[in-house]
């Protein structure tokens, strides 16, 4: 059967899309990439925030007419909004003719089958159940760099946040378990392994009584092939010295952190039922910085939050000003269905939202140029994504730039270069978020 499989959300939503990609393909099924040929149709939904969720429907809506006027037979819903909305999916759009819970990916191919047989199909397993490696996934990043989701659900209950209630609670995969995928996707082409979770810096609490971060990445750092691996979502009152520690010792993990911080005022954080204080994320950045002099933070705020006062929104600011990011993300408060957040008083209007997170990302952008342009001269080593078309230039990241949300680096060679290449590029200019660059050599490990 031919199947088109549309994978909406973020990098871990992602990583479970390979994994039924890798089922559908082990049973002898096709992955196209057009619904005009498609006899069935797989999303993969997200709905994290309002823009996800109208995304997801948005998708699932037009998918749908494709069993009314294409050769779709079949459509299969899956992920989150699944979760979430699962009585609501087949009770409004009777052209579902499955649907998933994001704990019940693996049986992807009993859903196909029973509705090939004429069956509506439901599997919602239990949220607090670790689904199984299927062991055949297909990495669809192009293939030089993948990630590794190494835990499922999160045991932070944040205020606005409707994560515990469709993933479930903190979960660590088993570091065997790790270490073998991880083999693989290196086996594939993998030369970047990017570490992800709801939240990474936890990893190994619930299976080993204790953070083992640090021990995982020391292992994945001898595996064969891998050149780079990241690590993202690390909520800072959970950075750790042994953590900062393998990351000064090993070569091949970025000195590069996400530190997703959310606000900076101490009513807002308290609010929002986040476990820093202000004081608290000065003094973890301080030392991350200090401990390690070249490290690259990525972070992310939400402007507009219930109870958000100008005097809130100006201290946020101040705090973006003083720390300088390398980094950063804003997004405007969405309030979820059944969070504590959305029932709060002082809702902010939508416009000022924006406003807000608008005058942030000025404040970033101007962070953002500067220090491009403290780069310039400087030679860094770069991956390169691929080939500008019709130009003698390529389009490649540093360890700095992390692939689908950070900026890029334009190199200018008359050199051959091939995608997963890594390469020594001298900066000679910077624009908001990305550098520019010449190639100074080829990089040979």
């Amino acid at each position: 059967m031919k199947i088109l499989f549309i994978s909406l959300g973020c990098d871990k939503n992602l990583a479970d899309s390979e994994e039924m990609l890798g089922l559908l393909t082990g049973n002898g099924h096709e992955i196209v990439d057009s619904e005009e040929e498609a006899d069935a149709i797989v999303i993969n939904t997200c709905c994290f925030i309002h823009d996800a969720k109208e995304e997801s429907v948005n998708t699932i809506l037009e998918m749908a007419e494709y069993k009314k006027t294409g050769t779709c037979k079949i459509l299969i819903v899956t992920g989150c909004m699944a979760q979430r909305y699962k009585e609501e999916i087949t009770e409004e759009i009777p052209e579902v003719d499955a649907v998933l819970g994001t704990t019940s990916y693996g049986d992807i191919v009993k859903a196909l089958n029973e509705a090939e047989a004429g069956h509506v199909f439901q599997e919602f397993k239990d949220i607090n159940a670790l689904p199984e490696d299927s062991g055949r996934r297909v990495i669809t990043t192009g293939g030089h760099f993948g990630y590794l989701k190494i835990a499922e659900g999160c045991d932070k209950h944040c205020t606005y946040c409707i994560i515990p209630s469709l993933r479930g609670k903190f979960r660590s995969v088993p570091e065997e378990r790790l270490l073998k995928q991880a083999e693989y996707m290196a086996s594939q082409g993998v030369r970047e392994l990017i570490l992800v979770a709801q939240e990474t810096t936890v990893y190994g609490t619930d299976l080993y009584g204790k953070k083992t971060l640090h021990i995982l990445l020391k292992k994945l750092c001898q595996i064969k092939g891998i050149r780079w691996i990241r690590v993202l979502y690390c909520y800072p009152e959970e950075i750790y010295d042994e953590l900062i520690q393998v990351m000064k010792e090993e070569k091949k993990i970025c000195h590069y952190l996400d530190l997703p911080i959310q606000h900076a005022s101490d009513r807002i954080l308290k609010r929002m039922g986040r476990r820093t204080s202000k004081a608290q994320l000065v003094g973890i950045i301080t030392k991350l910085r200090r401990e390690i002099p070249d490290i690259v933070l990525r972070t992310s705020l939400i402007t507009g939050f219930p109870g958000e006062t100008e005097e809130d929104h100006q201290e946020l600011m101040e705090f973006v000003d003083e720390m300088e990011f390398d980094r950063l993300g804003v997004f405007t408060y969405s309030p979820e269905e059944g969070t504590p957040a959305e029932t709060m008083e002082g809702q902010v209007p939508e416009e000022l939202k924006e406003e807000r997170r608008d005058e942030i990302m000025e404040l970033q952008q101007e962070i953002s140029l500067e220090k491009g342009n403290d780069r310039i001269g400087q030679e860094l080593l770069v991956m390169i994504e691929g080939k500008v078309s019709g130009e003698s230039a390529y389009i490649g990241r540093t360890y700095g730039d992390a692939p689908k949300v950070d900026g890029y680096m334009f190199v200018q060679t008359g050199e051959l270069l091939v995608t997963g290449d890594f390469a020594k590029v001298k900066v000679t200019g910077a624009m908001e978020y990305d550098l520019i660059g010449e190639l100074a050599n080829e990089y040979t490990e």
